[in-house]
C-alpha cells in the first residue's frame, strides 16, 4: 500500500493524537490504517489501484493480478490499455470513455468497465476513483478502489436486453426503438447529419392468422424479421413496435433513389411464399419513408410522417412504397371524403363505363373492349379510378362497387357485334367470396350475353392464402364457359406454378416493362420476350399493355404479342362512341403517337420558384417529367441558360434551357427525378432546412446589387400577362 503515501513510510508513521474530550474513540496511526487496508484486500472483495499524473498504473493490490494474464507487466501501463468503459447496452458505446474521464480529472464512482485482456473472456470490473493533487494542486495521479462485478454486470445486461427486444422476433421493441430514434436524432441534429425511417405494415396478415391459427401466424412474424435483416444495410435498426408493424431505421441515408430501391426489394423479399407447417402463405407489405431532418425535427414529427407516408402506400394499392411530402396530411382527409362520396355515388349513378380496345398486333383490329370505370364527380370532375378503387377495396364498397361494373359491362357489351369480348377486372377481394360464380352467371343471364364474350382479369394477389379455395374458384369460373386473363404478370407474386395450375387464358404485360422496353440499358425487354415465348409454350395469349409511343408498338410486335392496349391506338371512350364506331362497320383502330417513346410529361399549373445568379423569380410549372419541365413566366431567357428549380420542400433542380417560346422554356434537368411512390415525381436529395435559411438569406442581402437578367410576366390559365 506504500503507493498510497506517497513521501511518507510505515517506519516514520505516527500515532494520530485522540481529542481530550473524546476518551472512547481509539486513535490509529497510519501503521494500523495500512494494516485494516491489507486485511480487506486480503478479502478479495476489493482492491486498490493508483495511477501517476500521466494516467499509468503505479499500483494494484495482488489479488487483482490474477485477472490478468500472468505474463502481462501491469505496473507503468496505461490504464488505457487495461480498461475499457462498457454500457448496460451491450449494443451502445459509451458515450463518455475512461480516456475522456481520466484526462477530465473526473470522479469515477462505481464506473463499470471491462479488462481488456488477451483471451475471450469477458470480465467487468466497478472503478471508483479520485483524482490526487499536491500541496501545491499539482495533479499526482488517481488513488481507487476497484470490485469484480461479471456475473451481477451481465445479468443485468441480459435484463436490459429482454426490456428492448421483442421476444418472438428478436428485434428491437417499441421501447427500444423510440429510444434510439431520440438519442440519433439528437447527435445528428449537431454534426448535420441525416437519418431516414421507414415503417411497415403487413398486408393480410390477418387472414392467415385467422386461416392457418395463430402459431402459423407467429412463425410468420419471425420469418418476415428474418429477411428484414438479410435486406436492409448493417448500420440500420430493425424493430417490431408490435402486431405485424415494424420500423427500420436508417442513419446517414437520404438518397431516395436508395431509399426507394431499397423499399421495393422489401416489398418484393416480404412478398415471397412462405412455407409454414407445411402450409403455404402469400402475404404483402407497404412501406412509408420519412427523412431527418426534412420531414421531421425531433423523433414524434418523424414517426408521425413515416406513419402518413405508410398510409398513404396502402390507400394507392399497397405492395407500394411512399416518400412523405406536406400534402399527405390533406390528402388523408381527401381519402374520408372520397370513401363518403363514393357511397352516394353508387346511388346517385354517378359513375359511368368507358371501354378501351384491344387490338389484333397483326392487323390493327379490335379483339376485345376492357372495362374501365369512371367517376365524375359533381364538384371535383373527373376522379382517377387509381384514387378510388384503392379507397373502395379498403371497404365492403369494392363488393357493390364490383357487381355494379359486372352488371354494367355485360349490358353494354351486349349491344356489342358477338365477335367482340369485353374484359372486366376482378379484384382479389370480389374474387375471395363465394357468390362470385353466381354473380357473373346472372350478369351475362340478365344481360343476354354469350360466357364466350367475357374475359374475366384477375391479378396474382388472388393467389395469396387458401391455395385449395381459389383453384376451385378457378374451376367455378371456367365452367360458365368465360375467359381468364392474367392481369399485371411479373408485377406482384409471380410464379410459374400459378401458371402451370390455373387455367388462364391470357397473359397482360404490365405497362412497367413495356415503358422501358426500347431502352438499350434496361432488362424490360428481356423480360417482354421471355413472357411472351413463356405464354406461347402454355398455349395463352398475350396482351401489351400501356404502349404509348410507334417504337414501342414495333418492338411488340417483333417479339410476337399477340394483342396491344395503348394510347397508340386509343384512350378508353364512352360507349357511345364505341357503337358509333362499330355501327360503322369500322372495327380497326390505326396507330398514332409519338415516333419514340420519353417518359410522361405530366401536365400541371403549380406555381414554382426559379432562381438565376442573385436573383429569385416566380413562374408556372406547366409540365414534368423525369428528365425535364416546361416553365412559364419568363421573357428573354435565351437557350443554354443555366437554371435552378425549387420544387419546393427543399428540392431544388439544376437545369438548362433547351428550347424557348415567348414566355415559356423547356428545361431539361441535370440529374433526373425519381418516383415518389405513387404518381408523382421527386427528387433523389433534398436540401436540409439550415441550408435553405442561409440561401435565401443570402438571396435576400444580395438582391439589388446587380439588375434582373430576365422580364418576369404574371402567368393565368390562358397565357402570360405582362405586368
Amino acid at each position: 500500500m506504500k503507493g498510497f503515501f506517497k513521501g511518507r513510510s510505515r517506519k516514520d508513521a505516527k500515532p494520530v493524537e485522540a481529542p481530550a474530550d473524546a476518551a472512547s474513540v481509539i486513535a490509529f496511526g497510519d501503521t494500523e490504517k495500512l494494516a485494516i487496508l491489507d486485511a480487506l484486500e486480503n478479502t478479495g472483495t476489493s482492491w486498490f489501484w493508483a495511477t501517476d499524473a500521466d494516467h499509468k498504473l503505479i499500483y494494484l493490490s495482488p489479488g487483482a493480478h490474477a485477472f490478468f494474464s500472468e505474463n502481462d507487466d501491469l505496473l507503468r501501463k496505461p490504464f488505457k490499455d487495461l480498461f475499457e468503459s462498457v454500457s448496460q447496452d451491450e449494443d451502445e458505446a459509451n458515450d463518455r470513455p475512461i480516456t475522456f474521464l481520466l484526462g477530465a480529472k473526473n470522479k469515477l464512482c462505481d464506473l463499470p468497465v471491462r479488462l481488456l485482456r488477451s483471451d475471450d473472456r469477458d470480465i467487468y470490473w466497478s472503478l471508483t476513483g479520485r483524482p490526487h493533487f499536491d500541496e501545491e494542486n499539482e495533479f499526482l495521479g488517481y488513488r481507487g478502489s476497484a470490485k469484480e462485478i461479471t456475473e451481477g454486470f451481465q445479468s443485468q445486461r441480459e435484463s436490459s436486453r429482454m426490456a428492448q427486444f421483442d421476444d418472438l422476433t428478436g428485434l428491437a421493441n417499441r421501447h427500444r426503438m423510440t429510444g434510439r430514434l431520440a438519442k440519433t436524432l439528437t447527435v445528428f441534429e449537431t454534426t448535420k447529419r441525416f437519418c431516414t425511417l421507414l415503417m411497415l405494415d403487413l398486408d393480410r396478415f390477418k387472414q392467415v392468422n385467422d386461416t392457418l391459427g395463430h402459431p402459423a401466424g407467429d412463425e410468420l412474424l419471425r420469418q418476415v424479421s428474418q429477411r428484414l435483416q438479410r435486406v436492409v444495410p448493417e448500420t440500420a435498426e430493425v424493430g417490431r413496435l408490435g402486431g405485424d408493424e415494424f420500423q427500420i431505421m436508417l442513419p446517414d441515408i437520404d438518397d431516395r433513389a436508395q431509399l426507394a430501391e431499397l423499399s421495393t426489394r422489401i416489398v418484393q423479399m416480404i412478398s415471397q411464399p412462405y412455407s409454414i407447417e407445411g402450409s403455404r402463405a402469400i402475404i404483402g407489405t407497404s412501406v412509408g419513408i420519412a427523412v431527418f431532418p426534412h420531414d421531421g425535427e425531433d423523433p414524434d414529427e418523424l414517426v408521425k410522417a413515416a406513419d402518413l407516408a405508410l398510409y398513404a402506400a396502402k390507400g394507392a394499392g399497397r405492395g407500394n412504397y411512399r416518400f412523405y411530402s406536406s400534402n399527405l396530411r390533406d390528402d388523408a382527409q381527401d381519402h374520408r371524403d372520397i370513401e363518403e362520396d363514393l357511397r352516394d355515388a353508387l346511388e346517385a349513378e354517378q359513375l359511368e363505363m368507358h371501354y378501351q380496345p384491344m387490338v389484333d398486333a397483326k392487323t390493327d383490329k379490335v379483339c376485345t373492349f376492357e372495362a374501365v370505370i369512371r367517376w365524375n364527380h359533381p364538384e371535383r370532375g373527373m376522379i382517377s379510378p387509381a384514387t378510388f378503387v384503392p379507397i373502395a377495396e379498403e371497404t365492403d364498397l369494392i363488393l357493390k362497387l364490383g357487381e355494379w361494373i359486372m352488371r354494367r359491362a355485360c349490358q353494354e357489351a351486349a349491344q356489342w357485334p358477338n365477335s367482340i369480348r369485353v374484359s372486366i377486372n376482378v379484384s382479389a377481394h370480389q374474387f375471395r367470396q363465394e357468390n362470385l360464380p353466381d354473380l357473373v352467371s346472372a350478369a351475362m343471364v340478365d344481360a343476354d350475353l354469350d360466357p364466350s364474350r367475357v374475359e374475366l382479369e384477375i391479378t396474382e394477389t388472388v393467389f395469396i392464402g387458401d391455395k385449395a379455395a381459389a383453384e376451385a374458384m378457378f374451376k367455378k369460373l371456367k365452367n360458365l364457359g368465360v375467359r381468364l386473363s392474367l392481369d399485371d404478370f411479373g408485377t406482384g407474386y409471380s410464379s410459374l406454378g400459378y401458371l402451370r395450375g390455373a387455367p388462364f387464358d391470357k397473359i397482360k404485360i404490365d405497362k412497367s416493362f413495356v415503358d422501358d422496353c426500347t431502352r438499350k440499358d434496361d432488362s424490360s425487354l428481356a423480360i417482354v420476350t421471355a413472357i411472351v415465348a413463356l405464354a406461347k409454350a402454355l398455349k395463352m395469349q398475350t396482351t401489351a399493355e400501356g404502349v404509348e409511343a410507334l417504337d414501342q408498338l414495333k418492338v411488340m410486335r417483333d417479339l410476337g404479342a399477340d394483342q396491344v392496349q395503348g394510347f397508340v391506338y386509343s384512350k378508353p371512350i364512352a360507349q357511345a362512341k364505341v357503337l358509333e364506331k362499330l355501327a360503322a362497320g369500322d372495327f380497326s383502330y390505326v396507330p398514332s403517337g409519338p415516333k419514340n417513346h420519353r417518359p410522361d410529361r405530366r401536365a400541371m399549373f403549380r406555381r414554382i420558384s426559379v432562381i438565376h445568379e442573385d436573383h429569385r423569380y416566380d413562374v408556372v410549372l406547366r409540365n414534368l417529367s423525369s428528365t425535364g419541365a416546361m416553365i412559364e413566366g419568363l421573357l428573354g431567357v435565351p437557350k443554354g441558360t443555366d437554371l435552378l428549380l425549387d420544387l419546393g420542400e427543399g428540392q431544388l433542380v439544376v437545369g438548362q434551357v433547351q428550347r424557348c417560346s415567348e414566355a415559356r422554356q423547356d428545361v431539361v434537368f441535370e440529374v433526373p427525378l425519381i418516383s415518389d411512390g405513387a404518381d408523382g415525381l421527386c427528387t433523389r436529395h433534398r436540401v436540409p432546412p439550415y441550408v435553405l435559411e442561409a440561401t435565401e438569406r443570402r438571396l435576400r442581402e444580395e438582391k439589388g446589387a446587380s439588375r434582373p437578367a430576365f422580364m418576369q410576366v404574371t402567368v393565368q390559365s390562358g397565357g402570360p400577362l405582362d405586368l
